[in-house]
């Protein structure tokens, strides 16, 4: 269903100084929209900018591109709430609150409406709060039963340990390559290692390594679910070692498959390509 067209019309007659197409420059940001955007909410900062009949005061970068010092990140927001006045954002957008100062910032009352925190009784935090896992829900009573017949050890696993770290585990992972002469005794050329992966849940990850880790293929991931999509930022995995062996966790686990990717045509070389895993775990048991 095509949404209603809320773009103002310009009046015949009247002057317009501005392109149809307007390019902006928000904090480093560079965004390509149609002038009739930006004066589509009446009394906000961009239509008192953008509905003036002179240019002049108006900041622009070495390009002539209109500047505007502001989160070049979280504008695409506010632009696409002025195209249609509708917010959309992804699953567990964690930068709500900034995006409703930008809101504020650019005098968009409604849209800051929209992005105020929501109070309930069931849940005081409102949309802001964490949604667990499925899998990571309160256990029932039959659940309740059968951790109790296993012992004081399974359910310690479940609580935080005295020294702040969470039971749980974690799964270090990385790709490798290396070429195999036709002489099987020779040793064999190994490749350094391009990334080290790391599997489990993002607060775990978060408390062993810190600002090593790298976030940006899941920025949006909150603290109580899983991911496999985190790196680190060094390709040694001594130092992935050290760090969980510092907070406490031993390895129970490892496997690795290797698969022949081509052969050298001329020297017979097999270069092999291999993925290896292991995985870690910390146990929390009070006394």
């Amino acid at each position: 269903m095509a949404l209603p067209d809320n773009t103002p019309s310009i009046p015949l007659g009247e002057e317009v100084i501005f392109p149809e197409v307007v390019e902006l420059n928000v904090g480093g940001q560079v965004y390509i929209t149609r002038y009739s955007t930006l004066i589509s909410v009446p009394d906000s900062l961009l239509w008192e900018m953008f509905s003036r009949k002179s240019t002049k005061g108006l900041a622009r970068d070495t390009k002539g591109r209109f500047f505007v010092d502001r989160d070049g990140f979280l504008f695409r927001y506010i632009l696409d709430y002025m195209r249609d006045q509708q917010l959309v954002l992804p699953d567990h957008f964690p930068e709500r609150g900034r995006l409703q100062r930008e809101a504020e910032f650019f005098n968009l009352p409604e849209l800051v409406k929209i992005l105020a925190p929501k109070f309930s009784k069931q849940n005081s935090l409102g949309d802001e709060g964490c949604q667990s896992d499925p899998e990571d829900s309160s256990p029932g009573i039959d659940t309740g039963r059968n951790l109790a017949s296993l012992g004081t050890a399974a359910c310690a696993s479940l609580v935080p340990s005295g020294d702040g770290k969470r039971s749980g585990f974690i799964t270090i992972g990385y790709r490798g390559s290396y070429t195999l002469g036709r002489d099987s005794q020779t040793d064999a050329k190994f490749r350094r290692v391009a990334r080290i992966m790391v599997c489990g849940k993002t607060l775990l990850a978060k408390e062993v390594f810190g600002e090593t880790l790298n976030e940006s293929r899941d920025p949006d991931r909150p603290p109580e679910r899983y991911t496999s999509r985190y790196y680190l930022k060094f390709t040694f995995l001594e130092q992935a070692f050290d760090r969980l062996a510092d907070a406490g966790f031993h390895m129970v686990a490892c496997n690795s498959t290797g698969t022949c990717a081509f052969a050298h045509e001329q020297t017979d070389d097999k270069i092999w390509t291999s993925y290896t895993e292991y995985v870690f775990y910390h146990l929390s048991i009070f006394g």
